[in-house]
């Protein structure tokens, strides 16, 4: 059953739409792009921010700008004498760079500097909307400041947003391809968020073309051409994809979509960690250091050569 919220917004649309459809889908896409609080919903993730402070308080603040915005990155230098790879790490919707302290431990404990995002509308960065686009020109922004990454780590949002990077999705911005990839929870295209929330607001087939026509009016390209799991094939580049099978907001069928993508993509399974506890769970660090090791060898054979 729909929420009050839900109901309310249905009616407003209904409404809007009667009057204009392109208004109607308009006021959607506005609606659909808002950030939550970032205030934390309960006392579990006010203690996971407690406890993620020592950590994030190792990074160096950096502020980035984009056309139409800006936002904070924490880079994280690597220990002495380390070699590993630069890492560009992205949460997902909803959440922040703190809430993936535990991962960002591991990886700086494998030799790794990291530059963990904060998407607009998130974390310490301003804002209270993000659209993909956005967020592809933020990576845009980072690889520009920082010089380009060896890997690119993404959960969930994060995750598809680094895919449609290196696949050039937004017209005017530059392929933005790392070496390697690791994906963690995410969705493996946007057209089923898109048609899910038309589905939820029970939008008119006119309104629903207006609202899904947002994004190429700022992106150059179609809905449909928001599909990870196409660019990560095309590309052939080395992708991990891990996923838990009782993943109940990005379901296990988008995992299954990125491995049937082309061989240059695994599939590890993470079941029993659900969409959250994924970033943080031991063996799914341990997965993705041991993918970070093969990459350093690889690195460090290309530097003797």
């Amino acid at each position: 059953m729909a929420s009050l919220a839900v109901k309310v917004v249905r009616l407003a649309l209904k409404a809007v739409a009667a009057v204009s459809a392109e208004a109607a889908g308009r006021l959607a896409f506005r609606i659909f792009c808002l950030t939550p609080s970032r205030k934390p919903n309960s006392a579990k993730e006010a203690a996971l921010l407690k406890a993620a402070a020592p950590t994030m308080e190792r990074s160096r603040k950096v502020t980035l700008s984009f056309a139409g915005g800006w936002f904070v990155a924490h880079h994280f230098a690597r220990r002495q004498s380390a070699e590993g790879p630069r890492i560009l790490l992205a949460h997902g919707w909803g959440s922040r760079s703190a809430y993936l302290a535990t991962l960002i431990d591991g990886l700086l404990a494998a030799g790794a500097e990291v530059v963990a995002l904060d998407w607009p509308g998130h974390g310490a960065s301003p804002g209270r909307s993000l659209t993909m686009p956005q967020a592809v020109r933020a990576i845009d922004a980072a690889w520009r400041h920082f010089d380009g990454f060896d890997v690119g780590i993404g959960h969930s949002f994060g995750g598809a947003a680094l895919a449609c990077a290196a696949g050039a999705v937004v017209c005017d911005v530059p392929a933005r391809v790392t070496g390697k990839l690791v994906l963690i929870g995410a969705p493996s295209e946007m057209t089923w968020l898109f048609k899910g929330f038309g589905k939820m607001m029970a939008l008119a087939p006119a309104t629903q073309t207006a609202f899904e026509g947002m994004v190429k009016r700022l992106s150059g390209r179609r809905v449909e051409d928001f599909d990870a799991a196409r660019i990560l094939g095309m590309l052939r580049k080395p992708v991990l994809v891990i996923h838990a099978e009782d993943d109940k907001e990005v379901s296990a069928g988008h995992a299954r979509r990125y491995g049937a993508a082309g061989p240059n993509v695994e599939l590890s399974w993470a079941n029993g960690f659900g969409h959250r506890r994924i970033v943080s769970a031991e063996p799914v660090i341990d997965r993705i250091k041991a993918f970070l090791g093969e990459a350093e060898k690889t690195t460090h054979l290309r530097r003797i050569a």
